[in-house]
């Protein structure tokens, strides 16, 4: 019998994190991912194409299935995942231009990374993204499961004291200039956003 994945109506990353976590539980077998728009299924393809998995798009009626199957001979590509990184957060939006998208995308960032398997060491906050770590923060939650997982979450207390947020840091630990220093040197890899 056929799993069924139905990911209709969820945005971006909802069903590549659906579709990952249902291949994540099994050692082989097959699904279909249901979705309702052209990106979602490119992100699905792209996916089971990443992970050496076997796949197939059927359109029907305006909804994309995408059969996946996962056998032993799958074989996932090589990660990082023994290396070191270390993600620099610099403001509360991710990209330049709209600040509305920015607030989206940096919220859809931190939630895809919370349910990623590689993880950073360490998440450094510094000047405006120090506010992602405090009261009203709409990532936190993800924060919060990100330092779960094990990631160290530093936010500078310099910029935590600019912006009057020293007593709303809600996840994570006040840090300073010369450890993030530290830290980002010491890194195998860091990611600035």
């Amino acid at each position: 019998m056929t799993n069924i994945i139905d990911c209709k109506g969820l945005k971006c990353p909802q069903p590549v994190i659906n579709t990952k976590k249902h291949f994540d539980s099994i050692n082989e077998g097959q699904a279909t991912v249901i979705v309702d728009n052209e990106v979602s299924k490119n992100n699905i393809s792209k996916f089971a194409e990443s992970n050496g998995f076997k796949y197939k798009v059927e359109e029907k009626e305006g909804l994309y299935y995408i059969d996946i199957t996962k056998d032993s001979c799958s074989c996932k590509p090589m990660n990082f995942d023994d290396k070191n990184f270390v993600i620099v957060v610099s403001s509360d939006k991710l990209g330049i231009g709209d600040d509305k998208l920015g607030t989206i995308l940096i919220k859809s960032y931190f939630y895809a990374l919370s349910e990623s398997d590689n993880l950073p060491s360490e998440i450094l906050f510094l000047n405006g993204g120090v506010k992602l770590t405090t009261e009203g923060s709409d990532c936190i939650e993800s924060i919060k499961v990100l330092k779960e997982k094990g990631v160290n979450i530093l936010s500078c207390g310099t910029c935590l004291d600019f912006y009057g947020l020293k007593e709303k840091l809600l996840v994570g630990e006040i840090s300073n200039m010369y450890t993030i220093v530290e830290k980002m040197n010491s890194a195998d890899n860091t990611i600035k956003l």
